[in-house]
């Protein structure tokens, strides 16, 4: 689709159209974003509660949703607005100071006033914003908006918990709205958001703004992406159903119910600990799975989360007599004297298992994900964040997951027969 000033230059030459204006209207016309965006950049009309950009990358996604949080704050209908990146850097790097952010896209007499270290924006009119990250979710309790933008959604850290605390604030005024601008990423959370029916969608390719795109890059990402099925995501922005180079697939998932007459032969608490701790630590991953009867592996439970070392230690103990499990298994390679005196703190008897890496991550994950693929394994339950998980990683990122860690410990041990050392704390 074209722009309302491309085919007013089509037709009478781009020197024809802005011959016509005086200076100050030329420079007027810099700022109406209709005249220069694309059908597909404007708001969709009718009541929607969410609009989503999903699109590739270079669509003019940052723009679009840029502009429309002006347009609102110009028009009165935004006055406590929320804006939610990856990172606080990505905030300020692409939403506020980037090339499309407010400070370059703002009328100079509309300039908003960005004081960084408050994490706030204010506007002339009194319209103020304030800058939340994915790392953190919980800073989205308590404050309450009419208006929200969410930038690159499918890359946020806690997806799901930011978004959920974000839509339980987004609650004030006669019509809060929020836009969402991201590149399609297979996570559960984004999907079940663009099947909502308050929901509307605006997809399209990176072709779509090659006019406005520099050659260079044009020819980058076809050159890096094209034809291969991250172009399709990257490009294209169609949403796959796994990564590109991920070691499972959605098609290897089994939902099921323990089979009547199948009883469990083993179960184990397998704990991934995570490295970092505060607001923005790692989740310790903590997954129950069991070996059948029918000797077929079974996922319990998925109870990993954003814990402290007694909240975690607490919580795999606890498994232990609710899921009637035979051991603890927990990586050591943060420190095996840590993992160990932190779950003797919560009891001294539990019998545990110390864990250590000693090959490559991906190596110990193959024949995990061989298991699904040969229809071994069944979820009991559909474990959404643990299926995220695994067919978004990609060994080649060397990030550490730490759902996607437990889960392989936890079949290592069950179903691999591995060579570990075993300590029974207390003893």
């Amino acid at each position: 689709m074209t722009s309302l000033l491309e085919r007013a230059v089509a037709a009478s030459g781009p020197q024809g159209v802005m011959g016509a204006l005086t200076p100050e209207e030329q420079q007027t016309l810099r700022y109406v974003w209709p005249a220069w965006a694309r059908a597909e950049q404007l708001p969709p009309p009718g009541d929607w509660q969410v609009w989503a950009i999903v699109a590739g990358r270079g669509f003019g996604k940052t723009r679009s949703g840029v502009e429309w949080v002006q347009e609102r704050v110009w028009s009165g209908q935004a006055r406590r607005i929320a804006l939610v990146g990856r990172t606080a850097a990505d905030i300020r790097d692409t939403v506020m100071e980037g090339e499309s952010g407010f400070l370059a896209m703002a009328h100079p007499d509309r300039r908003p006033l960005y004081e960084p270290s408050k994490r706030r924006v204010t506007w002339p009119n009194g319209a103020i914003a304030t800058t939340f990250s994915g790392e953190n979710p919980d800073e989205l309790r308590g404050p309450q908006f009419d208006t929200a933008l969410c930038d690159e959604l499918a890359a946020w850290k806690y997806a799901r918990e930011t978004w959920d605390n974000l839509m339980l604030a987004v609650r004030i005024g006669p019509d809060p709205r929020t836009v969402i601008m991201t590149t399609p990423k297979p996570i559960t959370i984004l999907q079940e958001i663009m099947a909502e029916e308050t929901t509307v969608i605006t997809r399209g390719s990176t072709y779509a703004n090659r006019a406005n795109l520099a050659g260079s890059f044009l020819r980058y990402i076809l050159a890096t992406y094209g034809g291969t099925q991250k172009g399709r995501q990257e490009i294209e922005g169609e949403m796959l159903e796994e990564a590109e180079g991920a070691l499972w697939k959605r098609s290897y998932f089994r939902r099921e119910e323990l089979p009547v007459g199948v009883t469990l032969v083993r179960v184990i608490i397998a704990v991934d600990p995570a490295g970092t701790s505060g607001d923005t630590a790692d989740e310790t991953g903590i997954v129950v799975a069991a070996k059948g009867s029918d000797g077929r592996g079974y996922v319990l439970a998925d109870l990993s989360g954003r814990y402290s070392p007694d909240k975690w230690a607490s919580l795999a103990v606890d498994a232990l007599t609710t899921y009637s499990a035979d051991r603890i298994v927990a990586e050591a390679n943060f420190g095996g004297d840590m993992v160990e005196s932190t779950l003797r703190t919560v009891d001294r008897s539990a019998p545990v298992k110390l864990v250590h890496a000693s090959r490559g991550k991906a190596v110990r994950a193959e024949p995990i994900a061989a298991l699904y693929e040969q229809g071994r394994v069944s979820h009991v339950g559909h474990l959404r964040e643990l299926e995220d998980q695994l067919c978004t990683w990609i060994p080649e990122t060397g990030k550490s997951p730490d759902r996607l860690d437990a889960l392989v410990w936890a079949f290592t041990e069950l179903m691999m027969g591995a060579e570990v050392r075993m300590t029974h704390l207390g003893a």
